[in-house]
């Protein structure tokens, strides 16, 4: 009998016949803990002074996709359970994330952020910082209050990742010649390091053994390289279909995996003359679309494409080996639609 319910979640998990279910489907185990978490989540920005509370109210109203709440959820709930200090492993990491977001619109002088006017644009860059740090601070407060120091550790842990990430990114980035081993080492720390400690920190909140813990977190780093890869794929995609502009990583200068592959093996001459674009020329649309041709025809798109499943399918294999339950398939379903998304 346990034979064949196995045989028949394997089949649910991986038939090709299956339809990919929508983000608000997946969702759907958890909708009601994610209603109440916003509410929580709300209620741990509030503030006495009225500045402040206009602006969390602004951040509040454009929050994203959620996913990261979700991987915390799901995690919990596939390790052992969805708990009160779950809510505020979620709430910490959206905290200490949006502080991040909050500074690197300052520091990059972006006006944008998802659609919307950034905290800088709207309110200067003096009180956005302050914004910033108040949020990181409350991120603190919510966990050393509650005696959570176990998710703080995790949490800071991937900001000092996140954070030294984005320095080896600019060290890199002046010469544009980064090797592809540099490159995943940059999305390691950037982008995967995140997903990692949300999933961490779902398991750790429910109780589960260190060993455990350590395996989601090596599950959420497998999926954060996926996500970053599909986001270099956008680049390349045309205008419309996908959530920015087709070349905006090359005109701001973002070595991605696409074109860090084919120009390792191109000529000296074009090597030299597509840096030199994306240095020098990335202004111009004509000479932007001549580097995206390039890393087409050179089969760029692939070889991303297949290292994105290489690292999906290393996280499905650590999903294998977890206990059965429904927060399972939608931890599987969450991880296929980072790679199916279009924004």
């Amino acid at each position: 009998m346990i034979q064949n319910h196995n045989r028949l979640l394997y089949f649910l998990l991986h038939s090709p016949f299956q339809k990919m279910p929508s983000l608000e489907e997946i969702k759907a185990p958890i909708a009601s803990v994610m209603d109440d978490f916003e509410r929580r989540f709300r209620d741990s920005m509030r503030s006495s002074v009225p500045l402040l509370d206009r602006i969390t109210h602004y951040i509040v109203k454009r929050k994203g996709k959620q996913m990261r709440p979700m991987f915390v959820f799901f995690s919990a709930g596939l390790c052992g359970g969805i708990k009160d200090v779950t809510y505020r492993a979620a709430a910490l990491i959206e905290l200490l994330h949006t502080a991040t977001l909050v500074h690197d619109d300052v520091v990059d002088d972006s006006n944008e952020r998802r659609g919307f006017f950034s905290i800088n644009a709207l309110w200067k860059n003096k009180i956005a910082v302050l914004v910033g740090d108040y949020l990181l601070s409350k991120g603190l407060l919510l966990s050393v209050n509650n005696n959570d120091h176990h998710l703080l550790k995790i949490v800071s842990e991937a900001v000092r990742i996140m954070s030294e990430g984005e320095l080896l990114q600019i060290e890199k980035a002046r010469k544009l010649d980064i090797k592809e081993e540099v490159y995943y080492e940059i999305i390691r720390q950037k982008t995967a390091s995140l997903i990692a400690s949300c999933c961490a920190c779902g398991a750790a909140s429910s109780g589960a053994p260190a060993e455990l813990v350590s395996k989601m977190h090596q599950f959420g780093e497998d999926i954060g390289m996926a996500f970053q890869i599909k986001d270099d794929l956008f680049d390349y995609g045309p205008d419309g279909i996908i959530g920015k502009p087709t070349g905006i990583d090359i005109k701001e200068s973002k070595m991605t995996l696409p074109l860090i592959y084919v120009l390792g093996k191109a000529s000296k001459a074009d090597k030299r003359k597509m840096i030199n674009i994306v240095k020098n020329h990335n202004t111009d649309n004509k000479k932007v679309k001549e580097v995206i041709a390039f890393v087409k025809a050179n089969g760029g798109i692939e070889y991303a494409e297949k290292k994105m499943n290489e690292y999906k399918e290393k996280a499905y294999a650590l999903l294998e080996t977890t206990d059965d339950n429904i927060y399972k398939k939608s931890l599987h379903d969450l991880v296929q639609y980072t790679i199916d998304r279009t924004h």
